[in-house]
């Protein structure tokens, strides 16, 4: 069963997309939508996809705001985090079945890095549209912000996102053939081949300025992370031991933002994106939460 290359249109831009073969007809089963992150693409969630869509789920993965090239809108401003949750919402409903009740319009959704910084937006401030959150490694925000400003550590591991605000960054991180991008992924757990098909939506200028500009605009966005509501919808985290991005402070105060049934899965060595080190630890675990929240 193969995934279908297409286009969404959404918000007035195009996004380039991976569908299920059952996510265009009518009485298919429950929609999930994945979001990823930096500098990721749709492509990590190839397993996933695949998994569910044989199971008849209505599965999209999208590339995002700046990073589709029918949806590069100039100006950073066009990329705060309210565009981008508009973004989500949109195309979650161009996943909702012809001709069934609304309360089809609800979804599964699935984050990874910025795409669960933005999932845990969504499922905090739309908990009627979600059935289920699943996300890897970005713990809750005000987690994030909190462990910020009382681990030293966590400090350390994002010290990255403050160099992405400059100007130069696109230009540093595409010098020597990508270099500093190839090293991230290579760190975070993709390979060789990966890494290539990554590269091959971000390894140039106008791609990867306007997915930097993701961090240029977050200063401005609404709600800022620490504004975040706490997350009542059943939600499964999913940290790796090893993940250079996030701490375990962050991690494991995640907890504290979530009201809802929750469960939080520490995979031992595992890296910052574990749909790339280790294809089907995550897949399994998504598969459980989903079928255990309809």
């Amino acid at each position: 069963m193969a995934l279908k290359a297409t286009t969404i249109e959404a918000n007035g831009l195009s996004f380039t997309a991976n569908l299920g073969t059952g996510s265009a007809g009518v009485g298919a089963g429950e929609p999930v939508l994945f979001l990823h992150g930096f500098p990721h693409t749709r492509h990590t969630w190839r397993a996933e996809l695949l998994a569910l869509d044989k199971l008849d789920y209505r599965v999209a993965a999208y590339d995002q705001r700046g990073y589709s090239p029918g949806a590069r809108p100039a100006g950073i401003d066009a990329y705060r985090v309210e565009a981008l949750v508009s973004d989500a919402l949109a195309i979650a409903d161009t996943l909702t079945p012809t001709g069934t009740d609304t309360s089809d319009a609800r979804f599964h959704l699935v984050g990874h890095d910025w795409g669960g910084q933005l999932g845990w937006i969504i499922a905090a401030l739309y908990p009627e549209r979600i059935r289920s959150f699943s996300v890897i490694s970005r713990p809750h925000p005000a987690a994030f912000v909190r462990a910020l400003a009382s681990d030293p550590d966590q400090a350390e591991r994002s010290k990255h996102h403050r160099s992405f605000v400059r100007a130069e960054a696109t230009a540093e991180r595409l010098a020597d053939n990508a270099a500093q991008l190839r090293a991230m992924l290579d760190g975070w757990g993709a390979g060789p081949r990966d890494t290539e098909v990554y590269l091959d939506t971000l390894g140039n200028h106008d791609a990867l300025d306007a997915a930097i500009n993701w961090y240029r605009a977050a200063g401005q966005s609404t709600p800022q992370p620490g504004d975040v509501p706490t997350v009542s919808v059943p939600t499964l985290y999913v940290w790796g031991t090893d993940d250079s991005s996030v701490g375990r402070f962050a991690a494991e105060a995640t907890a504290d933002y979530v009201k809802g049934p929750y469960r939080f899965v520490e995979v031992p060595g595992g890296r910052h994106c574990l749909t790339d080190q280790s294809p089907g630890v995550f897949t399994d675990l998504l598969l459980d939460h989903i079928r255990s929240n309809p």
